[in-house]
């Protein structure tokens, strides 16, 4: 049996991947690319001259044009074996590596020989693992049915019905009246004028004026109605979306904040649509057959005009419809690139101006607007043909409606009163086209961004909407971890990996390592801000994932590596939960020298705080995020670096707090880079690497190991992944 390790050569110079090994790749991937295209490709991607396996395969799947696939290369030991198949270096080759029928290892050579192997066997082997993007579903015109966006909003719209009845009525009406303006012209044209009936005419007269008045009322009253259902819905729905950001899982929330918030403000232009004037040009669609038919009453042929134009207009929209398609939604998703790179450059102006890139950033906005402005300019020119076909059909309408009529006042079938009559009717045949038109290629805009709210929507939340939580009365008095795995959606590498950990009412535990070995992912999953991939999480008894979020927040405090604050003052972000009396605030910033902000402010508890803690130094804010911690009075404290951004002095201070404010039966987890700090309150320590438990046991004997290791020189595990 040959072995799993990687030779020498393999590690120097990496071999080619076997052209029968990509395409059983592509296969089990679902990617359908024929043997020629294959070949093909491949010789291109070989005249690059790359000895790098996964720019060969990167470059290979650009001349296959299969856009969003991307290889990467990483070790098999922080391989997420969910993540199957992939391609992993065996005997100097290149091999598929899957899950069979009864989910067992298999790997798979160039000749196509299929054999079985144990995951032990792999620990340091390098792997390439290639990513295809998930079909997204395509949403096609007016279909919502699964689309939860659209049900939010249509849900919320359509809830209470009778103002949608109110809205056909007076809709109907409305229309029913429109037909007394061309019947006030017919008569006055075939009775008034011709004999100067002056009495015939004022009677006509104070009629149309009651016409005029009822159909003000009516369209005032239903605008009215509509803005209030508009204002409801908008409401509800703002809020509905908001109330499912904040309990997302924050480890599948899009790490671009300004694509999220664009996402999030796409809610706006489907509630203005579907609250907007498209319930009129609905409605007002049916009765533009009602008018032909009443222009067939009063002109006869003069109706086939208006009745051959209909299938022209339809065929127009349909036409600007699927032209804007796909360019709304391009230009859309480089809105969101846009306004992500505007809050990342806002973010990190101090940076780009220090690090003089001002010029790079200013060309990514330039590149961004360029393309915008392009879609813009599209858009705009299928928009403005589509308005100025509709304009053009219904001038040529009229003008044909014309000429019919002086062909039937020729004969005698028609009086001019009649002919003006239908020119009028005619309008009103027109307007609901022309509308019609208009809300096609308003569509396209509303049906990418009812795309774009539903990815925020389809995102998982932290808790199931209806599951039945635990609310347990008493605190926890310890914290069981089993078998937990966890990895961030869409990614193949295993950041925690702990079979079982413990901690005990009254432990004082510090987390060490190097950077990136999973301290902080680990605080996060305790916390709850993170689900674990497998495996379970207990609070006393119950499972994490299983309770309230809000007993959770009772009984765990956490302080993050980077505390933020929100726009408000220095009070209104220590209380943010509003949860403590004044003297436990004065007492808490005694404790941890906050005083010291307010002595040095005019303004004292209510300076002034702007957007992500602007106002104050770093270390200040690390105060204010220990302080809500201690004034939450939590049963276990999760602590990240609480100390990173402190002076000596500061520090000391910040210790006797923690000390002081610790109760004898909380457990506190904190993590740190300085495991001499960690021994100062921690009575155990456990020592990180890649996500693993490496040593874990009393401070000073884990201490002890790490000097000894150090001075030996010897190199972990975790260095060894950083050498490779």
């Amino acid at each position: 049996m040959s072995t799993a390790q990687p030779s020498a050569q393999a590690e120097n110079t990496p071999p080619l991947v076997a052209h029968s090994v990509i395409a059983a790749l592509l296969g089990k991937l679902s990617i359908d690319v024929t043997a020629e295209a294959l070949s093909e490709a491949a010789k291109v991607s070989l005249a690059a001259n790359s000895t790098n396996p996964v720019e060969r395969l990167n470059g290979l799947f650009q001349q296959l044009q299969l856009r969003g696939v991307n290889a990467t290369i990483m070790r098999w030991h922080r391989f997420d074996q969910s993540r199957l198949p992939a391609l992993i270096l065996l005997d100097d080759e290149w091999q598929l590596i899957e899950h069979d029928a009864q989910e067992q290892l298999t790997v798979r050579d160039g000749q196509g020989t299929v054999r079985p192997i144990a995951a032990e066997q792999l620990s340091v082997n390098p792997l390439i693992w290639v990513r295809v993007p998930k079909a997204r579903p395509e949403l096609s015109l007016f279909s919502t049915t699964d689309n939860i966006a659209a049900k939010l909003v249509l849900g919320e719209i359509f809830k209470k019905r009778r103002w949608l009845a109110d809205v056909l009525i007076a809709t109907v009406i409305i229309n029913i009246l429109a037909v007394a303006t061309s019947l006030f012209a017919m008569q006055v044209y075939d009775r008034v004028v011709p004999t100067l009936a002056y009495a015939t005419l004022w009677t006509l007269v104070a009629g149309m004026a009651i016409v005029i008045a009822l159909d003000w009322t009516l369209k005032t009253v239903r605008a009215r109605i509509l803005d209030s259902v508009a204002h409801s819905a908008d409401k509800n729905i703002s809020q509905s979306v908001f109330d499912h950001v904040m309990h997302l899982q924050l480890d599948s929330r899009p790490r671009s904040l300004g694509t999220l918030a664009a996402q999030i403000s796409g809610l706006d232009s489907v509630r203005q649509f579907f609250t907007s004037g498209v319930i009129f040009a609905l409605v007002d669609m049916p009765f533009a057959l009602m008018f032909v038919g009443f222009i067939a009453v009063i002109g006869g042929p003069i109706a086939w005009v208006y009745l051959l134009l209909l299938p022209v207009a339809a065929l127009l929209g349909f036409i600007t419809q699927r032209r804007l398609r796909g360019l709304m939604k391009r230009q859309l998703i480089r809105s969101n690139e846009r306004q992500g790179l505007l809050v990342d450059a806002i973010q990190g102006t101090e940076t780009i101006r220090t690090s003089n890139s001002t010029w790079r950033f200013a060309q990514l906005w330039r590149e961004v607007t360029t393309t915008l402005l392009r879609y813009n300019i599209q858009q705009k020119a299928i928009s403005n043909f589509a308005t100025v076909t509709t304009g053009t059909l219904s001038s040529s309408a009229y003008i044909l409606a014309l000429v019919v009529g002086v062909g039937q006042i020729a004969s005698g079938n028609l009086t001019m009163g009649a002919l003006i009559a239908c020119s009028i009717l005619g309008g009103r045949v027109i307007a609901p086209i022309a509308q019609s038109v208009q809300f096609l290629t308003q569509w396209e805009n509303v049906s990418s961004s009812l795309q774009m709210v539903n990815q925020v929507l389809l995102l998982e939340r932290e808790r199931k909407p209806d599951q039945t939580l635990l609310i347990p009365d008493q605190a926890p008095a310890e914290v069981r971890v089993e078998r937990l795995r966890f990895c961030y959606p869409e990614s193949p590498i295993k950041q925690l990996e702990i079979d079982q950990l413990n901690f005990k009412a009254g432990d004082r535990v510090a987390l060490v390592g190097a950077i990136g070995c999973g301290k902080s992912t680990l605080l996060k999953v305790l916390a709850g801000l993170y689900r674990p991939t497998e495996g379970r999480i207990q609070l006393g008894q119950a499972d994490l994932w299983e309770t309230d979020p809000a007993v959770i927040a009772n009984h765990v405090g956490y302080l993050p590596q980077s505390v933020h604050l929100f726009k408000g003052t220095l009070r209104s972000n220590l209380l943010l939960a509003g949860a403590a009396s004044d003297s436990q605030l004065l007492a808490v910033m005694q404790q941890l020298d906050i005083d010291t902000i307010v002595n040095n402010s005019p303004k004292g508890l209510d300076h002034e705080i702007y957007e992500g803690g602007d106002g104050l130094s770093g270390g200040q804010k690390q105060l204010v995020g220990l302080a809500r911690v201690a004034l939450a009075q939590p049963t276990i404290w999760l602590l990240d670096e609480p100390t990173a951004s402190l002076d000596n002095e500061t520090e000391r201070k910040v210790l006797d707090a923690i000390e002081a404010s610790l109760r004898p039966n909380d457990i506190l987890v904190l993590s740190t880079h300085r495991p001499l700090l960690a021994n100062r309150l921690a009575k155990r320590i456990i020592h990180m690497e890649a996500g693993r438990i490496a040593a874990d046991g009393p401070a000073e004997q884990v201490l002890q190991g790490l000097m000894g290791r150090k001075r030996r020189g010897q190199q972990t595990p975790q260095g060894a992944n950083n050498a490779l």
